[in-house]
């Protein structure tokens, strides 16, 4: 790949906002460019500074992120409490993890395509509010059934708010500098969020009731929905709408939800099991007829174009691999912590905690470091620092408590970030307006199907390699973290590859002015 002509940060190199407008120039100007539908003034008449407007919008993205980030790990924390309370089997209490997995993987990439085509403040708002009824449902539920349905219901809502809620980030910033920056908090509030569900569940769950892990998403998803409407503009409608690609949706939703169905109980079923095989059987006949229902679509919801984009692919690749060994590594480490050191909850998510907080700052600032480096040189560190990480968890400690090895535990917070991080800009860069919403969805659907696969898979390996019971042990803990290191070095290589197949370098004159805001051009490299 070449390198790339300077992105000018004008109406032409992407959706015109807000923080575009130079200093002290009039709104009610003749060059005026507000986005088509963008609030004029807020409740009350009073008007926002634009760079106040697009802050608040920011942080209310980041804020709805947070809470469907956080609440995929905050009921992992709250299984054991509601298998007790209402006497469930562990079999049938796995179906709350389930439930929600299916139609959250299933559904991404139509309500990523939806975005697109129905606007992405209208369906980041419809996905709110059906996320906060879910989760009041579940909250409320007295029996398994009424709790499944509910968690289903919360999938699909949040299966809207992901993809709606990146693209929201890509058009509303300009691509270079001040998307990379969007993008790298983005990053980091999904990298806490994920890691701050083992915390605050392990507080509600102790201090409180199951019930609250469902119920805290009510107010917060509600405010979020009323401030939509007056802090996020509009979004433009693709030159040319042909319609929803029905069939492709259809096959391609299918296709996600048998294979994650698959993966999520197969340790409990059993690889061999009428119910896994034929999900797998049906997973492949859903795809197959995905694609060739998409080759002869006129407008397909999973544009070619845009599949032979080969930062994409990269994208998509390290997404997998990040979600197999995110996902793993905190369920058994869960498990470690409290099956081998007989920790509570609450101390479980404390201990995991540093691995929050580096992936935190590692995404904050990973615009910096991005510039500095160059994008793929940072994926591929992200990578290594992963792989060390998993390196060091292969000498878990046998008894005692918290050890110096569990410092490891922030190397790989580091390249979780690092690497969710990378491949949003390298996933964005280039891509139409009309077409951010299916790479969200695309995006994030790769990596609930890694999750999906690494929660299934590091378990099993750690239970293969113990003592043989029902519980984790020392060597089985210390042989998932090994499957974790060999799953973050093929991130690297893949990684290595991208960055020598792009070939590409920021001068230092592009990282100084990207490091210092004064850029006119950008040039991003990947």
């Amino acid at each position: 790949m070449s390198t790339p002509a300077p992105v000018k940060e004008s109406s032409t190199a992407g959706p015109v906002t807000p923080a575009m407008f130079p200093p002290g120039q009039s709104r009610s100007s003749k060059r005026d460019e507000r986005p088509l539908g963008a609030p004029s003034r807020p409740p009350g008449g009073i008007e926002l500074p634009a760079d106040a407007r697009r802050s608040l919008g920011l942080t209310l993205i980041l804020v709805a992120s947070f809470m469907v980030v956080l609440d995929f790990s905050i009921v992992n924390v709250a299984l054991p409490s509601i298998q007790g309370e209402l006497g469930l089997a562990a079999s049938a209490v796995q179906w709350v993890i389930t439930g929600y997995a299916i139609t959250f993987g299933g559904l991404l990439i139509l309500g990523g395509r939806a975005a697109d085509l129905f606007g992405r403040r209208r369906m980041f708002v419809a996905g709110l509010l059906v996320f906060t009824a879910a989760s009041l449902a579940g909250g409320l539920a007295q029996d398994l059934t009424l709790l499944v349905v509910s968690r289903a219901v919360q999938g699909a809502g949040a299966a809207l708010v992901a993809p709606a809620a990146l693209s929201l980030i890509t058009t509303g910033f300009a691509e270079g500098r001040q998307r990379t920056r969007a993008l790298g908090m983005y990053g980091a509030t999904a990298s806490v969020g994920f890691v701050a569900g083992q915390v605050l569940g392990g507080v509600l769950v102790q201090f409180t009731s199951w019930r609250a892990v469902f119920l805290v998403n009510v107010p917060v998803g509600l405010l979020a929905a009323l401030l939509a409407p007056k802090l996020l503009a509009k979004s433009r409608r693709p030159p040319v709408t042909r319609g929803l690609d029905v069939g492709g949706a259809v096959f391609i939703t299918a296709a996600v939800a048998f294979l994650v169905f698959a993966v999520s109980q197969a340790n409990v079923l059993g690889w061999a099991s009428p119910a896994i095989l034929a999900a797998l059987a049906l997973f492949v006949i859903s795809a197959a007829a995905f694609v060739l229902v998409e080759r002869r679509h006129r407008d397909p919801l999973v544009p070619a174009e845009l599949m032979r984009m080969p930062s994409l692919r990269t994208a998509s690749t390290l997404n997998l691999l990040l979600g197999l060994w995110n996902a793993g590594e905190m369920l058994v480490l869960s498990l470690y912590f409290q099956q081998v050191l007989a920790d509570s909850p609450l101390v479980t998510g404390l201990a995991i905690a540093p691995q929050g907080v580096i992936g935190f700052t590692a995404g904050a600032f990973g615009a910096r470091l991005g510039a500095r480096i160059g994008i793929g040189r940072m994926l591929v560190l992200s990578g290594a620092a992963a792989t060390a990480g998993f390196l060091v968890l292969t000498q878990l400690p046998a008894g005692g408590h918290y050890s110096p090895v569990m410092a490891a535990v922030m190397l790989v917070g580091f390249g979780t970030a690092g690497t969710a991080f990378g491949t949003m800009v390298i996933a964005s860069g280039g891509v139409r307006e009309h077409d951010q919403g299916v790479v969200g969805g695309v995006i994030n659907t790769s990596r609930q199907i890694g999750a999906a696969l690494g929660a299934a898979l590091l378990p099993a390996v750690a239970f293969a390699f113990g003592h043989g019971g029902p519980t984790v042990g020392v060597s089985g803990a210390r042989a998932a973290m090994l499957a974790g290191a060999v799953i973050a070095a093929l991130a690297t290589l893949v990684a290595w590859r991208h960055s020598l197949a792009t070939g590409q370098r920021v001068s230092q004159a592009d990282r100084e002015e990207f490091l210092t805001g004064t850029d006119k051009h950008v040039t991003v490299s990947v």
